[in-house]
């Protein structure tokens, strides 16, 4: 049993069966993190429901007034919940990091954060920090968008 463990690792010493075995722990991990991630959107939509009937039942007049914010940031959960899905799925299928669709689920993340930002209890050095985020992951969504297609032409 010992000698057979100890020939696979030797085997594991060839440059193109570590490669190998590499690309099998990226892609059962990947596979796990799908599973993890439908999970976690599973239960932000049951989150998302539950906290909307709960408004409804309770004061359905201020629904819109006061907790719009919160229904917003809710919303925003799950769909950067999905993009990141998305990522792992794209990963999955072409081996690679889409650096586009990073980019594009951090400018979600942000925009959420500015969406749900209590203004009253942020300075403005906080608010410049969103203003460059938002900025420079735009400026790099260009960059990236512009580079992509000079490639496919």
């Amino acid at each position: 049993m010992l000698k057979k463990i100890f020939r696979q690792i030797v085997k594991l010493g060839n440059d193109e069966e570590f490669l190998h075995c590499m690309e099998s722990v990226e892609v059962i991990v990947s596979k796990i993190l799908s599973l993890a991630m439908i999970a976690v959107i599973l239960v932000s939509v049951c989150d998302l429901l539950i906290f909307v009937a709960t408004e409804i039942i309770n004061d359905p007049k201020t629904l819109l007034k006061d907790t719009l914010f919160v229904i917003f940031g809710l919303f925003l959960n799950v769909l950067i919940a999905l993009e990141i899905l998305e990522n792992i799925t794209a990963y999955l299928k072409k081996h690679v990091i889409q650096v586009e669709l990073v980019i594009v689920t951090s400018l979600i993340a942000v925009s959420r954060k500015i969406i749900i930002l209590d203004l009253e209890k942020k300075d403005a050095m906080d608010l410049i920090g969103l203003a460059t985020a938002i900025f420079a992951l735009s400026i790099s969504y260009l960059i990236v968008k512009f580079t992509n297609k000079r490639h496919e032409s």
